[in-house]
């Protein structure tokens, strides 16, 4: 990731730009890409300050290029590499052998007078042949603990020239949020991968639905944050690409540059492209079954997977699937299959503070057997598949009962274990 220091960004009134190449206005840094790759690719032995050196040259050529976005090239190509280090000390050894045997003859010069007796030649052939190595040997390994002699090793670099130009463009929206106050998204798709990643970065944040299927998520920005603000900062920038893997967004980062304030609005039609994998549209196989089997319509309900968040305070539980009958009545779908005893406490506490909602909850059979005195009558069992025959079955009580929980009791939600 890149730091404030290569951020480039330009003012439009109140909202900020982040620098972002475009294949129409900046064609030719295609070409450029393809050349840093290739310095790369072919570069292994070579030390990081010759690795610059020669990435530097790229862009000599073009006018239009300032210096952070020279420094942000290479940065992102110094991120994918794995440089050899000098974890022995053995540079810091031999660097301080050498300074004491020259501090015995010091000063160094190099045309020896009557004042000035010590000729910086011989000294450093002298030391040399105390070491039993030669000098240009001694000379290139003394330093190997300073970043830029580090050779490198590996370079696992990016797939194409393109995909290094969207890292680069990413990356630079990515910076502008270490200014955030915080963040406001619209979103009405891929909630579950947004709320994951959230919490999995230990963000700040709040969710409101502000209408069917759609939730405003906001995001305590690091300007805010008291303590531990750098690691907060990298954690809320790196939120960024797990966003841009999600559909349907808009996105407006209030931004604050000193006195200055200025907006970052970005959306999921901004042309910038995530570089996390997309994730897979079921959780297991026996959602993807029982989905496939349901079909997208049936005795007038309607399957959703994952479209709509359940919300309190801080809390917010997305369900496997909603089911929406033509009349009105709405109906959550809750699996659980794999389970650990923290895992499950988790899991009925969290149903527990919902149970004003219609949830219905299938359970793995092994599961059913050892937590039976926690299963209210109306919970689902399930082995290798789901029966789509008792899942519409209970839908069906739903409508004769005009919206009252069923199961045998006044809610769906299983009992918390004690």
């Amino acid at each position: 990731m890149l730091t404030k220091e290569h951020a480039l960004f330009t003012f439009d009134r109140f909202e900020v730009r982040a620098d972002c190449l475009t294949r129409v206005q900046h064609a030719r840094y295609r070409e450029m890409a393809s050349k840093l790759l290739y310095i790369y690719h072919h570069g292994r032995g070579l030390t990081r300050r010759d690795l610059h050196r020669r990435s530097e040259t790229v862009f000599t050529d073009e006018a239009d290029c300032p210096p952070q976005r020279v420094r942000a090239f290479v940065k992102l190509l110094d991120d994918v590499s794995e440089f050899e280090t000098d974890r022995e000390g053995r540079a810091a050894e031999l660097r301080r052998r050498v300074f004491e045997l020259a501090a015995l003859r010091h000063p160094l010069v190099r045309r020896p007078d009557r004042l000035f007796e010590s000729a910086e030649g011989k000294v450093k052939a002298d030391i040399a042949n105390q070491l039993a190595q030669p000098w240009r040997v001694i000379e290139s390994s003394m330093h190997r603990d300073f970043p830029e002699f580090h050779r490198l090793q590996v370079f696992h670099g990016y797939r194409d020239a393109d995909a290094l130009l969207n890292r680069y463009n990413v990356a630079q929206a990515q910076v502008l949020l270490f200014w955030a106050e915080e963040m406001t998204i619209t979103a009405r798709s891929d909630l579950k991968m947004l709320f994951r990643y959230a919490k999995l970065a230990g963000l700040l944040h709040e969710v409101t639905a502000v209408a069917p299927s759609v939730y405003r998520i906001r995001l305590t920005g690091p300007v805010f944050v008291l303590k531990q603000t750098r690691r907060y900062g990298v954690n809320f920038a790196q939120f960024l690409p797990a966003l841009l893997a999600c559909r349907d967004w808009q996105m407006q980062a209030k931004l604050h540059f000193g006195k200055f304030r200025s907006f970052l609005r970005i959306s999921s039609e901004s042309g910038l492209r995530s570089f996390y994998k997309p994730e897979k549209e079921f959780d297991s196989a026996l959602e993807e079954k029982f989905a496939r089997k349901f079909g997208t319509e049936r005795d007038g309900w309607k399957l959703e997977r994952e479209t709509e968040a359940l919300v309190k305070g801080q809390k917010v539980f997305l369900p496997d699937f909603v089911f929406r009958h033509q009349d009105g009545a709405v109906v959550y779908f809750e699996i659980v299959g794999y389970w650990t005893p923290e895992y499950l406490a988790a899991k009925w506490k969290t149903l527990a503070m919902f149970a004003d909602r219609l949830i219905l909850v299938s359970v793995s059979k092994p599961l059913a057997l050892s937590q039976e005195n926690f299963m209210p009558p109306g919970t689902l069992t399930h082995g290798r598949t789901l029966q789509l025959a008792q899942v519409l079955e209970r839908l069906k009580q739903v409508r004769e009962r005009k919206g009252r929980n069923f199961g045998g009791g006044d809610s769906l939600i299983p009992s918390a274990p004690v």
